[in-house]
């Protein structure tokens, strides 16, 4: 082959390190960003923050104004030293002879003496290392049968059984092969022995703890409530022998099998519904989430404002002490050093103010467009897709959505992540188009109308949202009702 030169004229696009920066901080959380900032400061010393900057200002004033409140004390001081010398002596042979011949100085007056940073006390004492999180809902079990007076034999039992119990408190093992695997050849440890060590844990806090089914929960509640409640036989009774009826809402034959009347059927099932079908919730819980708001809305003389959180963002500027240093002919190590952090600090600067820029302008067009839902609520949301804001503001759809991702809004009616503002759209009757929002907000608010002993279905719903403009279909309603936890129309009702 004949090698041969060829020149060739093309574009492409190429991400410089600012772009690369300013895309990276733009897709970042507040509490992100607030770690990234500190690091930034950490890092570069040619970065400060305008409070940092007015602290170091008022404390130099201060230092020069001390010092010279000094030089003026110094000269009226050292006279004063030796009649200060003379009244101290006195003060100490007055303190003597007042102490008893056998006793210590500690006795009479107060010590403290601190103890070393690297001593075990001083770690005991330390509060933010005996911190912890939340007990979970197997150390809270582990540690009410540490209290409890078991022999050698039924604490292994106990503790084989609680590693059984799911997050929502039941019991989700079998006797027969626990007994199994505790020891095959051991005939002092009976099925018996494991029921009465289950029976004891049952007892345990949280109410219904180690259940082995629903009906067994509600019945361990039920024989713990005091024997004066209300109607509690009853209720023991129903959960007990006609289970059936109740999960099938048989109305009529649990009233003809208990003999009661309307009046007590209605407090028989007011009191189970009071119980917990999931004890276990109630202890495992998960580490809380912090939220940081980007964005402030609130109403003013009839106009809603956007404003950004000055403290998620906070403002950064150059140290000025480090640039003056900086010589331009000069080319040594220390000059070079600041010259580059100087320029890092310039692009982090810039780029944090593009990100609060774009961040403004889309949160300012969201609540432009969803003004109906800060006026009226959810039945007024608006259809909103990403290419509205980013034809709007004429920006791409992937920089909108780095900005709607992990940000939040701080509302009248509660702090919203922007993209629960965007949502699909369902045609109307009339032509127009209702956000998906919307419609689940109709939903729910039609079924928490509904009677409670004649629930909505999923086909009634449809038929009312058409009544009003809406077209939906019936498997639209149901997947709309199921985002929302809400169960079916024959989980729904309920006994008078």
């Amino acid at each position: 082959m004949k090698q041969t030169l060829q020149l060739r004229l093309g574009q492409h696009l190429t991400m410089t390190p600012q772009l690369q920066q300013a895309i990276r901080l733009l897709q970042l959380s507040a509490l992100d960003l607030s770690q990234e900032i500190q690091e930034a400061l950490e890092t570069n010393p040619l970065l400060d923050t305008e409070e940092e900057h007015r602290h170091n200002n008022q404390k130099e004033a201060d230092d020069t104004e001390t010092k010279i409140r000094d030089e003026r004390k110094t000269e009226s001081q050292e006279g004063n030293d030796i009649n200060n010398e003379k009244e101290i002596q006195t003060d100490a042979a007055q303190l003597t002879e007042d102490l008893p011949v056998d006793s210590e100085w500690t006795d009479v007056y107060d010590s403290y003496l601190p103890t070393s940073s690297g001593s075990s006390e001083a770690t005991d004492n330390d509060y933010f290392t005996q911190r912890s999180g939340a007990p979970t809902l197997h150390e809270h079990l582990v540690w009410q049968m540490n209290l409890t007076p078991f022999t050698p034999q039924d604490h292994l039992i106990a503790t084989t059984l609680i590693d059984s119990i799911s997050d929502d408190g039941y019991f989700t093992g079998n006797l027969e092969e626990i007994l199994q695997s505790l020891d095959p050849q051991d005939e002092e440890i009976t099925l018996e022995d494991l029921e009465a060590v289950l029976h004891r844990i049952q007892a345990f806090d949280p109410p219904g703890i180690a259940a082995r089914n629903p009906q067994e929960c509600l019945l361990i509640q039920l024989e713990q409530l005091p024997p004066a409640t209300p109607l509690v036989d009853q209720a023991i009774r129903l959960c007990r022998d006609y289970f059936n009826h109740l999960a099938s809402q048989d109305q009529n034959q649990i009233k003809r099998r208990l003999k009661v009347s309307d009046d007590e059927l209605s407090e028989i099932m007011q009191l189970i519904r009071s119980l917990n079908p999931r004890p276990g919730t109630s202890i495992a819980q998960s580490e809380p989430e912090y939220v940081v708001p980007d964005v402030f809305v609130s109403k003013r003389n009839g106009r809603w404002l956007v404003e950004l959180n000055a403290e998620s963002t906070p403002k950064l500027r150059v140290n000025n002490d480090y640039a003056n240093l900086i010589r331009r002919a000069d080319q040594s190590e220390d000059n070079t050093f600041l010259k580059n952090h100087l320029q890092e600090a310039r692009w982090f600067i810039k780029s944090l103010m593009s990100r609060n820029e774009t961040i403004l302008r889309v949160a300012s067009k969201i609540v432009e467009y969803q003004r109906g839902f800060f006026e009226h609520g959810e039945e007024a949301m608006k259809p909103l897709v990403l290419r509205d804001i980013a034809e709007a503001l004429e920006m791409h759809e992937s920089t909108i959505s780095r900005v709607t991702t992990q940000k939040y809004m701080h509302t009248p009616r509660g702090t919203l992540e922007f993209k629960y503002f965007f949502s699909s759209h369902v045609s109307t009757s009339a032509g127009g188009e209702c956000s998906s929002t919307a419609i689940r907000a109709l939903i729910k608010k039609l079924i928490a109308a509904e009677l409670p002993n004649k629930p909505l279905s999923d086909n009634k719903i449809a038929t009312l949202l058409s009544d009003q403009g809406i077209e939906v279909a019936r498997r639209t309603v149901a997947k709309y009702r199921e985002s929302m936890s809400i169960p079916p129309s024959n989980e729904r009702k309920r006994l008078i």
